[in-house]
């Protein structure tokens, strides 16, 4: 990767096991969670006498010359060197779509390769250290204990909380402190050590040191797994429910062991992936943008949780990192969903059943579709605007967001049933927007930070693309009549838009009531990818050039004249409206630019300023999902045949 990544990832396995290096050398700076505090694991290896650091800070040791970094979708590669050897370190989070089983285990691998730099062999022990903080959300926040299961073959220690309270609370900046943290390898030489240190206070800290003798002959590689069970993965309507790789009543320690078993032919499967995907986003735009889809790829999975409900059905429940903590919110659903419609629809569906669910109680008296069922891990219901408070709540926002990814997934699958199963609220929701979409009354939309506005065109876009969404639904259902009523209403609302919105120069306004405005119209670019043409031929030339000529800073696309910030997944979906690869590169372009020059060094935040590509407040969040969408086009996954 020729990118500069403002964050590197390390371990990404869900909002709380997610582990990264947030500088220019992984040896030095200590790794960090995502949400910047300190998780640390340090990497050493001890050469002939001298021991050397290659990951994280370790006084009173050498340190190793990084001098190669690479990221793809599924690993992150480095490598280093010192006087008497080289070390390739390879960070691994098997996260394939295709194995629901395989993508919510929570077992991540750290793979050392080592080869002499003179040309003499040298024996060398890799260790692997992690603290004890990463099951804490504060360290010294409970006592801690350390357990060494290892067995013949399998060396593993395992530390957690002397008090297990599981699931005891929920909120934004937080860290998982329950359930317990595994370091393991199947290196018969191993071994497994307790490390601890005494604070000032005469709290212990427990970390897990393990180590793995290799040599630059004929036994040149350590094989490691760093693990979490959290027990209970989330609460869902008030039950505690497990993550899903248990669901067939698997444990830790048997799901560890097969992860070291299966490493060499996963590995194969992930770079395999990995380059099929780069080459593939290459076609679809350049090299700049297979490198930030391959980079936000492990990003948007991590940002969620796989279980499964008490019916079996799959969920997958995300977090709205460095935002308000909501869990399964709609309209961070929504940009998402190009990543998750290419590679498994089932996970959309997973990301639906929650709001379904919770509109379908009698707390949720509104006739529109909640924002949110909870907060992340408790999902017991909408926690944003108190609930059920009108104030904030995003009315044709949400109802647009839910018919939309609902129809993209019956396409995506060819199959209506899904829809079949919340018919009641689909066409609720729709007769909301018929009703209330043309002109949204003063309101919020997914750009909550921006405020209230009446009249926005971009909204207006939204609720005709729920509408005809749900004209979709009703054709594959085999209700013709009623599709076709449905896109008769679709087609005169852009007769009406298309007058209402228009500035004299052929582009189009931010809101109907503010002549010579701009705001990206991203939500037309479901017209494309359903193939529908609904708006004119050339409606938005004018409107995309602008863009390009007028509206753009150094580091990206502005989201509308309101200020100079930005948003990454609305700025590539609006991209995705050029008429040109060229177009669409030059705008995208921009987005790699400010990730590769941030000094934000963050997880790849979705909100941050054009003019010098500092995040303003999010960091880490899965609507990087949304970057995918110019490859969701071109698929033609979800276009209607």
């Amino acid at each position: 990767m020729i990118m500069r990544a403002p964050a590197v990832p390390l371990i990404t396995v869900d909002p709380y096991f997610s582990v990264w290096s947030m500088g220019n050398k992984l040896n030095e700076s200590d790794t960090k969670h995502w949400t910047g505090h300190p998780h640390r694991m340090i990497g050493t290896a001890d050469v002939d006498g001298k021991q050397y650091c290659f990951m994280g800070v370790k006084d009173n040791s050498l340190k190793m010359e990084q001098t190669r970094v690479d990221i793809n979708a599924l690993s992150t590669k480095y490598h280093f060197t010192c006087e008497e050897i080289n070390l390739d370190v390879t960070f691994t989070t098997p996260l394939l779509m295709d194995d629901l089983k395989l993508l919510s285990r929570p077992v991540s691998y750290i793979q050392v390769e080592a080869s002499s730099n003179n040309g003499q062999k040298h024996d060398v022990a890799i260790k692997i250290n992690v603290d004890d903080e990463l099951c804490q959300n504060f360290k010294y926040e409970f006592p801690i204990q350390y357990t060494d299961i290892s067995e013949p073959g399998f060396t593993c220690g395992k530390i957690g909380s002397e008090f297990q309270n599981i699931l005891n609370k929920s909120g934004d900046d937080l860290r998982i402190n329950w359930g317990y943290l595994y370091l393991a390898s199947n290196n018969s030489n191993s071994t497994v050590t307790n490390k601890t240190n005494t604070h000032d206070y005469g709290t212990v800290s427990h970390n897990i040191e393990l180590s793995v003798p290799i040599n630059t002959d004929n036994n040149t590689s350590a094989l490691f797994t760093v693990a979490y069970d959290d027990i209970k993965a989330i609460e869902y309507f008030n039950v505690p429910l497990d993550a899903y790789w248990k669901k067939d009543g698997e444990i830790i320690e048997d799901a560890i062991k097969q992860a070291l078993s299966e490493y060499n032919s996963l590995f194969e499967k992930c770079e395999q992936f990995s380059s099929k995907l780069f080459a593939e986003a290459a076609e679809s735009g350049n090299e700049k943008y297979a490198e930030l889809v391959s980079l936000a790829y492990r990003q948007a999975i991590a940002g969620h949780k796989v279980c499964a409900d008490t019916n079996g059905d799959v969920l997958f429940i995300s977090k709205e990192n460095f935002s308000n903590g909501c869990a399964a919110t709609v309209d961070v659903t929504y940009p998402s969903i190009p990543q998750f419609l290419i590679y498994n629809p089932e996970l959309v569906k997973g990301m639906l059943r929650p709001i379904f669910k919770y509109a379908s109680t009698d707390i949720w008296y509104y006739d529109f579709a909640p924002h949110d069922a909870g907060t992340y891990p408790l999902v017991n219901g909408q926690v944003y605007s108190h609930g059920t408070c009108p104030t904030w709540q995003m009315p044709v926002e949400e109802c647009g967001n839910m018919l939309v990814c609902t129809a993209a997934v019956a396409v995506a699958e060819n199959d209506v049933s899904f829809a079949k199963e919340n018919w009641s609220h689909l066409e609720k929701w729709c007769n909301y927007l018929i009703k209330n979409g043309v002109d949204p009354d003063n309101q919020l939309c997914t750009d909550d930070f921006a405020g209230h506005l009446a009249h926005n065109c971009n909204l207006s876009i939204k609720a005709i693309m729920g509408i005809a969404s749900f004209a979709v639904l009703n054709r594959m259902a085999g209700e013709e009549k009623k599709a076709e009523e449905l896109m008769n209403i679709a087609h005169s609302m852009i007769e009406k838009w298309l007058i209402m919105a228009a500035n004299e120069d052929g582009t189009y306004r931010l809101a109907f009531d503010r002549p010579d405005s701009f705001s990206m119209k991203y939500n037309a670019v479901w017209d494309q990818i359903f193939g529908l043409q609904l708006f004119p031929e050339n409606t938005f030339k004018a409107e995309t050039k602008a863009y390009i000529e007028k509206h753009s800073g150094e580091f990206g696309l502005m989201l509308d004249n309101r200020d100079t910030y930005t948003k990454s997944d609305w700025l590539v979906w609006s991209a995705t409206l050029c008429d040109s690869k060229e177009d669409f590169t030059s705008i995208v372009d921009r987005l790699w630019h400010a990730y590769d020059k941030s000094e934000s060094r963050v997880p790849m935040t979705d909100w941050y300023t054009t003019s010098n590509a500092k995040m303003i407040g999010f960091q880490n969040r899965t609507v990087q999902g949304g970057l995918f969408i110019k490859m969701l086009l071109d698929k033609e996954i979800c276009k209607i045949k």
